[in-house]
């Protein structure tokens, strides 16, 4: 009973009640984190509780997507206490990426000031290590990419928060909290460090020397600071650049001349870092174009690219829905479309090419039925409609396509 709406035909329109748990579901959930926290200690008992805070944040971020501020002010008190409770635990105090989600918690319930007191005092207790300290590298992405959200342009980046951070992580010294200044001797150094560090993880990649599993996060993390403090120091191409690069030497031969594009195509410990790194890249290019003047044809680019070696990709996808969206011509897309479905096994493509259909009907939709005085405009589009009945068909005699829940209850509600 806890998740009675799930098999209704009207959350199809996620009705804003809709959305979130329900109260029986909800105390399940909780009741199962509190008897298996007695069960496990050490280690395990911290990364379950790592895990407890990360869905307290997805109840936060549905809580915004949702735009219920009772709710949220609720949630948010609920989520602080618990989260508080969880760093008492003597095992709890010292692990990083804890205080990180705690620090992340209360970013997005828009306590700022606390946020960074909180991500400052993390970084303070973490002593040194800089780049080389996984957690700590880690820790300062994520508190970098949140202050670089809040800057309404470029101009004055330089002697930004964000840049403060990437640079006293590079400084491998005992980080101080921002003054209001940043020392331009100390980026050039940050600079030359960042530079000798990447170079020397992917040397070791290339020279096949993947001896540890969490050489893979520490890459993404690593690469995605250096490319952090570019974007901010010189420019979106020096920052597209590392990408660049960093891609070239996890990937395998060029995926236009492999005959299944969907397959893997990454260093055999790494496809994990290419499709990470994939993600911060396209996020940058999409971040870069809402605060600036910048063509649409790189993230286009780099989306397409990503998504034939990842077919399986949610941001991804939902990244080139929205930048589709904003073009007129649909055959470019539809044509994507066809390629990644025809040639890869997952399911996604398929459900984010009928997506992208439904939202262009819906577009035209509202455009012809708008009212005009007593005359309503009421001419079908059956070409739209035609398009998106013969996707959901292949759709559903694909192999995985035949099993999916989902894509038949799409298919009767779009019938309906």
């Amino acid at each position: 009973s806890g998740f009675n709406s799930i098999g209704h035909m009207d959350t199809m329109q996620r009705r804003r009640h809709h959305i979130g748990h329900y109260k029986e579901g909800e105390e399940f959930i909780q009741n199962a984190f509190q008897v298996l926290f007695m069960l496990f200690s050490g280690k395990e008992k911290s990364n379950l509780s790592a895990c407890w805070l990360q869905y307290e944040i997805s109840k936060i971020i549905q809580c915004l997507q949702t735009k219920r501020k009772k709710k949220l002010k609720v949630q948010g008190r609920k989520s602080k206490k618990l989260a508080k409770n969880l760093l008492k635990a003597p095992d709890n105090r010292n692990h990083l990426s804890l205080w990180k989600l705690y620090a992340y918690l209360e970013w997005l319930l828009g306590n700022i000031d606390d946020a960074r007191k909180v991500f400052d005092t993390a970084l303070s207790t973490a002593g040194t290590g800089g780049v080389k300290n996984p957690q700590l590298c880690s820790l300062s992405l994520l508190y970098a990419q949140l202050e670089l959200e809040l800057l309404e342009s470029l101009e004055g980046a330089l002697m930004s928060r964000a840049v403060h951070i990437l640079t006293k992580l590079a400084e491998n010294g005992p980080y101080v909290p921002y003054s209001g200044q940043v020392v331009s001797v100390n980026i050039l150094k940050a600079r030359k460090t960042y530079d000798h560090e990447v170079q020397d993880y992917l040397n070791k990649i290339s020279a096949a020397n993947q001896d540890q599993v969490s050489d893979s996060n520490q890459l993404v993390n690593l690469v995605g600071c250096y490319a952090l403090f570019q974007y901010l120091t010189v420019g979106i191409d020096a920052a597209v650049l590392i990408y660049a690069q960093a891609s070239e030497k996890l990937e395998v031969p060029d995926p236009k001349n492999c005959e299944n594009p969907g397959e893997n195509l990454a260093v055999p410990n790494f496809p994990a870092a290419l499709e990470e790194l994939s993600v911060l890249h396209t996020n940058l290019l999409r971040f870069h174009m809402k605060i600036s003047v910048y063509p649409l044809g790189p993230l286009r680019e780099a989306l397409a690219a990503a998504l034939k070696r990842h077919p399986h990709n949610l941001a991804l996808w939902r990244s080139y829905v929205l930048a589709q969206r904003k073009s007129h011509s649909a055959s470019k897309a539809r044509r994507f479309f066809d390629g990644i479905t025809r040639s890869a096994r997952s399911l996604e493509p398929w459900l984010f090419a009928i997506r992208a259909e439904q939202m262009r009907k819906t577009l035209i939709d509202t455009v012809q039925r708008a009212d005009v005085g007593e005359v309503h405009a009421t001419i079908p589009e059956t070409g739209l409609t035609n398009r998106i009945i013969a996707l959901f068909e292949h759709a559903v005699q694909s192999e995985n396509g035949t099993h999916c829940p989902l894509l038949w209850r799409m298919y009767l509600h779009f019938l309906v």
